[in-house]
């Protein structure tokens, strides 16, 4: 975006978008943390997963806060209003993206080690690395304003949706052979729905970055993978 007349206007957009980068960094290491914890039963870094979602509570209170400090003071209209708007989301966004990986963090203290648990962990983990690229290329979509980098990360969200199927059917299967694998497949399962939202926010994010750049939205139905295995179908999320 362009430079404005007023300085210190300019210094406001700046300090959000490094309050942005900031929630952001957070939120990918807290992912990996998460699903570190969960495939070697660590409960200490678990922990310290969830603890570090306190920092993202603050930070998109913050963003908040200064964005609507700034509209109401600055009176922005078309796209340095959008901006602000796009800040608003996106934090919202990252704050959900924190929960889902809390989330993942204290199931994993609810798992006790078991030698059958990393073969049912294995899907998790994919689902897991993709949602992590989904959400590391929006946000440096989002610092470039990488409207085609935007678009790939939109049209992405169905590679995780399909992973999902495939994970809820391995976790039944494992049920399925032997009951004393119910409790921490179950775990599992809540888990890999974290991961897919993640997806999910990642692609929110998008939607707003595109909205940001061109003015205009994405269309509100998504691609997503079938479970029959026949290619993406469209779905309202």
């Amino acid at each position: 975006m362009g430079d404005h007349t007023v300085k210190a206007y300019d210094e406001e957009l700046q300090y959000i978008g490094r309050k942005i980068a900031e929630m952001g960094g957070i939120a990918e290491q807290m992912l990996v943390d998460a699903m570190d914890a969960l495939s070697r039963f660590d409960a200490d870094l678990a922990r310290r997963t969830v603890a570090a979602d306190s920092r993202l509570d603050v930070l998109q209170r913050e963003i908040e806060e200064k964005s609507v400090l700034t509209i109401a003071r600055r009176q922005p209209m078309a796209v340095d209003l959008r901006q602000l708007m796009a800040a608003i989301h996106i934090a919202a966004d990252l704050e959900r993206v924190g929960d889902m990986a809390k989330n993942i963090a204290k199931r994993s203290l609810k798992i006790v080690e078991d030698p059958r648990a990393p073969r049912a962990v294995v899907g998790l983990k994919r689902m897991s690395e993709l949602a992590a690229a989904q959400l590391k290329d929006v946000l440096d979509a989002y610092a470039r304003l990488d409207i085609e980098r935007v678009k790939l990360v939109w049209k992405r969200d169905a590679e995780i949706d399909a992973l999902e199927d495939i994970v809820f059917r391995d976790l039944l299967t494992f049920m399925m052979e032997d009951p004393r694998n119910i409790s921490f497949c179950t775990h599992l399962l809540f888990c890999s729905k974290n991961i897919e939202r993640i997806g999910d926010h990642a692609t929110n994010i998008a939607e707003t970055i595109h909205y940001l750049v061109t003015g205009q939205s994405l269309p509100l139905d998504r691609p997503r993978g079938g479970e029959d295995g026949g290619g993406p179908v469209i779905v309202t999320k």
